[in-house]
């Protein structure tokens, strides 16, 4: 049991490690930047909730179109609500910046409608991913049509009755009034200082614990949706220092914000490479299987086929292509005294001869029981017949002692060779005619190499 929790531990002991790291080097940019530029320009605020507002639309985008792909994780889309709702709302927060493009205007700021929206949207985002670790739990359990439409029309209400909250607690309405920062002196109300801002930090320590329980940190996606939780309780307990919304705090916040939301796109962007990697693996592994005999590993008999009238396109005098057939002399007697076992064992051997005995742009290919094929291109019979006589001669000094058993006995191998000089003969005329040439080996004694004249 202590073993199997030392894994977990260690876990949780990096990613702890890790949030240091990153609230140290977070903090360290900051205060050079405020060496650099002590007086902090009004519009970089409205530029960071910009920045942050596009990468959390890119993440909401990125979790819905994972959710298509595999519609049994409603997780997916509790977390895509929450970046949607939150970049509805950082909307918001950039209404009360009025005229920033332009600089014209920017003193006539309405701070409380920023910190209303920002209290909406943490409220917002740590109920939403806290659902989401939720649902992350029956992601392998089937669950209706009708209750999965039920969770998609509460996730939506909910994030459109946030959204409208802030829209009514704003001063764009009178309906509701909430106070909690002073618009002329700049200054937080007792109401954020107190309570809203500690109440929403017990809400994400609580959203982060649940995270930690329920996923566990299993993937690097839960690692940097926990990493967010971290984020954003160093954001609120930033702005609990603070005084001002335009102090020094004010712009650290939201500074973290924006750099925790990079970092968990970048994971997200090191998740689909992955899946690109493991699929591109999958489908190269899947189309070397069905181009290669199962046994030996040569190439099967269609690629072969297929890669010959390919190269006779271009075959000409000067561009010769050889074909060697080669058949296996007595091989039944193999399987009859020791076993089909041992058989496929010398089958083997003699495809790594071969293998080892081509270059990389010739081809070996089984395409019968104990019959093989190589094709070589640009090579004249003359070279051809000296590489079959190579492979004969190599074969047949092997024995049991020397092949660790692989051979029971000695093995030889009779083999015909036909060159094509043109682009005129077929490819199923090639290897009839090295067949030809194979057979008159065999007629003539066997283990021997007979050109196709």
């Amino acid at each position: 049991m202590i073993l199997m929790r030392r894994p977990l531990v260690n876990r949780y002991l990096y990613f702890c490690l890790t949030c240091l790291i990153f609230y140290w080097f977070s903090h360290t940019l900051l205060t050079k930047i405020v060496v650099f530029a002590p007086a902090f320009s009004p519009i970089l605020f409205p530029t960071l909730t910009t920045f942050l507002l596009v990468f959390q639309l890119f993440i909401a985008c990125f979790m819905a179109m994972k959710y298509w792909c595999d519609r049994r994780r409603l997780y997916l889309l509790a977390i895509a609500f929450a970046f949607v709702g939150s970049t509805v709302l950082m909307v918001g927060t950039l209404n009360c910046f009025p005229a920033w493009l332009t600089l014209d205007g920017i003193n006539v700021i309405k701070y409380n409608d920023a910190m209303i929206f920002y209290m909406m949207r943490n409220i917002m985002m740590a109920l939403l991913i806290t659902l989401a670790a939720v649902l992350y739990t029956v992601r392998h359990h089937p669950l209706s049509r009708m209750t999965q439409n039920l969770i998609i029309g509460g996730l939506f209400i909910f994030t459109l009755v946030m959204i409208v909250l802030a829209w009514l607690y704003s001063s764009h309405s009178m309906l509701l009034t909430l106070e909690l920062v002073d618009n002329d002196s700049r200054q937080f109300m007792v109401l954020w200082s107190q309570v809203i801002n500690i109440i929403l930090i017990i809400l994400w320590v609580m959203t982060l614990i649940t995270l930690l329980v329920i996923t566990r940190l299993r993937n690097l996606f839960w690692v940097s949706g926990s990493f967010l939780c971290v984020c954003y309780i160093i954001t609120l307990m930033t702005l609990l220092s603070s005084d001002s919304v335009e102090g020094f705090a004010w712009y650290s916040s939201r500074l973290f914000e924006t750099l925790a939301t990079l970092l968990l796109i970048l994971t997200l962007l090191y998740d689909v490479f992955s899946l690109y990697r493991e699929s591109h693996q999958k489908y190269q592994q899947s189309y070397q299987n069905s181009i290669r005999d199962a046994l030996t590993r040569l190439y099967n008999r269609s690629y072969f086929y297929e890669t010959l009238n390919h190269v006779l396109g271009t075959t000409s005098s000067n561009k010769p292509v050889s074909v060697i057939v080669s058949d296996l002399d007595y091989f039944k007697r193999i399987n009859d005294n020791y076993g089909h076992l041992q058989g496929d064992k010398v089958l083997q051997f003699v495809a790594n001869l071969l293998m080892d005995s081509v270059r990389p742009q010739d081809i070996a290919a089984r395409i019968g029981g104990e019959e093989f094929v190589l094709l070589l291109v640009n090579t004249p019979s003359e070279a051809a017949g000296q590489v079959a006589e190579r492979i004969r001669v190599s074969l047949s000094e092997f024995n049991r002692d020397t092949t660790d058993g692989q051979l029971p006995e000695p093995i030889t191998i009779s083999m015909g060779v036909f060159t094509a000089m043109s682009s005129d003969v077929s490819a199923e005329e090639c290897v009839e005619r090295a067949d030809k040439a194979m057979y008159q080996a065999k007629e003539t004694g066997r283990n021997r190499v007979v050109i196709y004249q």
